[in-house]
């Protein structure tokens, strides 16, 4: 029996952390690789330095401050970019792709700025469309792994102190019942499926020196269907970029799979 790895990574600008992914997928050799906030346009893209890493690439960029691009080893049967009806998304934030029989979608979704916003609106109404979109075209039986920056801490021990955070962006209510509304769709969190203890995190702000003080939210997920699931074997967040030079404020995440 093999092994399927993908791995998610919010690189805060693709140009400007080249060297870091090209490092990091040259030790690691994913499979399938999720990169989010790449921040530039498709036909600026770098390409190249993927394609001699043995890197389909499909890409789905723009000139603001999202864009996602998803690596696949093998040649996707299907790629989608945005969602699949309905007007087009304000920004590129997400990839969907079936490869070897498994449909992987790459999401950055919305930060959504600040409490009764615009944004924030426009965050919850997102991520209802998500829901209504994988529920309308797809089947919790198929193969289905749905990764990315969501934006989103689900629980108390996903952020490093609740009590204080509690109501604040990126740990409201509201964007806890928007994703919960996903993950009822029939997803398991892979993490957690191994790990159900406090104090791990995938994002740290520059800001406040979150990574030195371990401050961080857990916002990069890896959501299975059922038969993945099962085959999810581990996930690991790796701190060790997030120590390199201008780093990415996210660790990258890889989820293995028994397959």
């Amino acid at each position: 029996m093999g092994e399927l790895t993908i791995t998610t990574w919010n690189v805060n600008s693709i140009r400007a952390r080249l060297d870091h992914v090209s490092e990091y997928l040259a030790e690691h050799e994913p499979d399938i690789v999720c990169l989010q906030e790449t921040k530039v346009e498709d036909a600026l893209f770098p390409k190249v330095p993927f394609l001699e890493l043995g890197y389909e690439v499909t890409i789905h960029g723009g000139r603001a401050l999202c864009g996602v691009a998803t690596l696949t080893k093998s040649k996707p049967a299907e790629t989608h970019s945005g969602f699949l009806e309905g007007p087009d998304d304000r920004h590129p934030r997400i990839l969907n792709v079936l490869v070897g029989g498994v449909r992987v979608y790459n999401l950055y979704v919305p930060n959504g700025t600040s409490l009764g916003t615009e944004p924030f609106e426009f965050k919850l109404a997102w991520l209802e469309r998500l829901r209504e979109e994988i529920a309308s075209h797809y089947s919790p039986e198929e193969d289905i792994v749905v990764v990315g920056d969501f934006n989103i801490a689900l629980e108390d021990r996903d952020v490093y102190d609740p009590d204080a955070l509690r109501g604040k962006m990126l740990f409201t209510d509201e964007e806890k019942a928007r994703l919960q509304a996903i993950l009822e769709f029939g997803f398991t969190d892979c993490f957690r499926k191994h790990e159900p203890g406090p104090g791990h995190y995938t994002w740290f702000d520059y800001r406040t020196q979150g990574f030195e003080r371990n401050e961080g939210f857990r916002i990069d997920h890896v959501y299975a269907t059922g038969s993945m699931a099962e085959r999810c074997v581990k996930v690991v967040h790796d701190p060790k970029p997030r120590g390199w030079d201008t780093p990415s404020d996210h660790l990258p995440v890889t989820a293995t799979f028994s397959v």
